[in-house]
């Protein structure tokens, strides 16, 4: 059995598990367990108790959980189980203690993303249309499949208080997305200052994970890294990456 952490993976709003799968793929063949989680994208307390069933399943801990967009929000509450050595955050939301996502969302302008919505059935889609400002630097064929694979939040999911602030006692890396029309990067960045992590900043849209798989990987093996690290080392604040 492998000594390596397992990477557990939380996807956000219009996604599914297989928006990692670029990252998994890098991982597996340096050795790492991976576990994508299928979140129902229902409620923050379900979604959570997902990430910490996969943790049952981890071959080694402690694990690094890994969080895109609303998943940033599952994984903080997730996160203070004692299995968990670090965290990472992709273009994520880290709300505090009893905070909401739309609240931390209200805090800076809206993106583009929220001009190509429709609620159905009491479910938030994504438009095609949203595609180019919540993926726009994929190739044509990838915007598409993200369409056709995405999960559809409960229209009052961002609503809905966090349990725990995993990140104020974990290790904790962010990656932000400079060109992101999905999350506002100016919120990434107040949100990762304020768990102080390691930032890496990508020249990305919402979905460096697509985009950037290389680089996310590089962050996500450091943060597999830092499980073995005093957490007052680990975060010290670094410069960002271009």
């Amino acid at each position: 059995m492998s000594t390596k952490p397992t990477i557990v993976f939380a996807h956000g709003l219009w996604a599914d598990g297989s928006c990692f799968s670029k990252v998994i793929d890098l991982l597996h063949a340096d050795g790492f367990q991976t576990i994508a989680t299928q979140n129902q994208l229902n409620t923050v307390e379900d979604d959570a108790a997902s990430v910490r069933t996969s943790l049952s399943r981890a071959g080694s801990t402690p694990a690094v959980l890994v969080g895109h967009s609303y998943g940033g929000t599952v994984i903080t509450a997730a996160g203070t189980d004692e299995r968990v050595g670090a965290l990472v955050y992709i273009c994520a939301l880290a709300p505090e203690e009893g905070e909401t996502s739309q609240a931390e969302i209200d805090r800076h302008p809206p993106t583009a993303v929220f001009n190509h919505l429709d609620v159905v059935d009491g479910r938030i889609w994504l438009k095609q249309s949203g595609t180019a400002a919540f993926c726009g630097d994929l190739s044509e064929a990838e915007q598409k499949l993200v369409f056709a694979t995405q999960g559809a939040p409960l229209a009052d999911l961002l609503n809905q208080p966090v349990r725990g602030a995993a990140w104020k006692t974990k290790p904790t890396f962010y990656i932000v997305g400079a060109n992101d029309e999905t999350v506002h990067p100016e919120l990434e960045r107040f949100v990762s200052q304020r768990m102080n992590a390691k930032v890496t900043e990508l020249q990305s849209s919402h979905v460096p994970m697509l985009s950037h798989p290389e680089r996310v990987f590089e962050v996500i093996r450091e943060a597999a890294r830092a499980t073995e690290q005093p957490l007052e080392i680990l975060q010290q604040p670094a410069p960002a990456l271009a």
